[in-house]
């Protein structure tokens, strides 16, 4: 199985297009070790040809750009892509369904019945793709047991769970959490077992998790921010971390000792805020991360399982 990472960063892309922070002027300054990062966004194959992408970010044409192995060419007008699951309606992880809008099919989308809720009332991107490409929605209900395969992805299964968590501020539901607000995936592969749990939005490791993530070998899950109170320690927000649905890694609880609790997966972060100090390789936070043995996703990073 090939798990390729489109995006890394959280909202706002790294640098953010209105930040001056650290972090965001030393990229744009080019201090070593430092890399600009697109937003959120995975692709999963089994042969490398034919793909599920997870999320489509708001850079998902740059994306597409600079991992050629989504366009394979074969025809006129042609893409790997062959289904799209998005884990939850947030904009940073749905936007780029807007710029797929000349596919010659409709969109292949997999999603809870709250996701698709939000984006045909709440943020309508389904409502507006029904006047280009279309939309050709299959209902995703989060089950600890139930397995799905999406056609044209020979050799891959997907369980999705629920995940506690809030819902955009455009949801008709947003101050009512739901169930299927935000999911967790375990992707296999299924001649071999071998697993990824991926979950970008993961607030806390709850029981049902446990078990999903001790199987898997790697496990891929939210690092938007290493402190419960970066933001507001920046003047940025008067919101902690937790507040607004991430675990900061470091802490009582925080994500590095929760993670710390699975000796088998490969660890990795992905969805990191442009003000977390681990997007310098050089940083003691990073360092840290690693005598921990945590990983950070970059852009164009490989993962094979």
């Amino acid at each position: 199985m090939f798990v390729r990472i489109l995006g890394s960063a959280a909202g706002g892309g790294f640098p953010q297009w209105n930040c001056n922070c650290a972090n965001c002027r030393g990229v744009r300054e080019g201090k070593p070790g430092l890399s600009a990062r697109t937003q959120s966004s995975i692709a999963v194959s089994k042969d490398g040809i034919d793909w599920v992408l997870f999320n489509a970010s708001p850079d998902i044409l740059t994306q597409l750009k600079q991992n050629p192995c989504l366009q394979p060419a074969r025809g006129l007008r042609d893409t790997g892509i062959q289904g799209i699951i998005l884990v939850d309606a947030q904009i940073d992880h749905t936007t780029g369904l807007l710029m797929l809008r000349e596919g010659s099919r409709p969109l292949p989308i997999w999603c809870t019945d709250q996701v698709h809720e939000d984006l045909t009332q709440g943020n309508p991107l389904f409502n507006v793709l029904s006047h280009y490409c279309t939309v050709d929605w299959h209902r995703i209900v989060p089950s600890e047991t139930e397995r799905f395969t999406i056609p044209g992805v020979d050799g891959l299964d997907f369980l999705c769970v629920a995940l506690k968590s809030a819902a955009p501020p455009y949801s008709p539901h947003r101050n009512n959490p739901h169930p299927g607000d935000n999911i967790g995936v375990v992707i296999r592969e299924i001649a071999t077992g071998k697993s990824l749990f991926y979950s970008p939005g993961l607030v806390e490791i709850e029981p049902h998790l446990v078990p999903l993530m001790e199987g898997a070998d790697a496990v891929m899950v939210d690092g938007t921010f290493w402190t419960d109170t970066e933001m507001i320690d920046m003047g940025i927000s008067k919101k902690r971390a937790r507040e607004i649905g991430h675990n900061p890694q470091s802490g009582p609880g925080g994500m590095i000792e929760e993670l710390n609790r699975f000796s088998k997966p490969r660890r990795i972060l992905i969805h990191i805020n442009n003000t977390n100090p681990i997007l310098d390789e050089h940083s003691p936070e990073r360092a840290e991360l690693t005598r921990h043995g945590i990983e950070v996703s970059y852009d164009g990073m490989d993962i094979t399982l």
